[in-house]
């Protein structure tokens, strides 16, 4: 049997010019006896990517029921609220990874070896639907800046013509 691999590329919106996110590939490879594999890739070679080339984080907060907004803020800013990050890898040079469950690539891992993938089978969990919902509503989403960082280098000094003595 063929199964088949989806590529997605996602753009921020809010973002002025518009910006290319993220791009993963999901492969459904011996779906649903196993959970769909998501793996980032480089949106023009569709080639693997490592961590530290994907700016993209999937940040979750807890539930802080009653907070106002602009106080989560400021607690999140402060560093006082705990974030988990749903992309992990074990290293920048590493692939990164969608540590959730219904993803085949979380279900794999060791550290989640009590969760197994046929717990979630019938929950939707696993489904297109819900991978896409999710890196979309914890990824891109959320995103609402760029951040830049220049590095000007000295190449040389410009003298004035009417300064060059005789």
């Amino acid at each position: 049997a063929t199964f088949p691999r989806a590529f997605f590329i996602f753009a921020s919106p809010k973002l002025k010019p518009r910006v290319v996110s993220a791009a993963s590939e999901v492969d459904f490879t011996d779906y649903d006896l196993r959970p769909p594999s998501v793996v980032f890739v480089d949106p023009f070679t569709r080639h693997p990517i490592a961590r530290k080339d994907l700016y993209l984080k999937m940040l979750r907060r807890p539930p802080l029921p009653g907070t106002p907004p602009e106080m989560i803020g400021a607690l999140i800013q402060q560093n006082a609220v705990p974030l988990t990050d749903f992309i992990q890898a074990n290293s920048p040079e590493d692939e990164p990874f969608l540590c959730m469950a219904g993803v085949r690539e979380y279900h794999d891992n060791p550290a989640h070896s009590g969760d197994p993938w046929l717990l979630h089978r019938g929950s939707g969990e696993g489904c297109l639907a819900f991978i896409l919902d999710k890196i979309i509503k914890y990824g891109i989403v959320p995103i609402e800046q760029l951040q830049i960082q220049l590095q000007p280098t000295i190449v040389g000094m410009v003298v004035s013509p009417q300064a060059i003595q005789e």
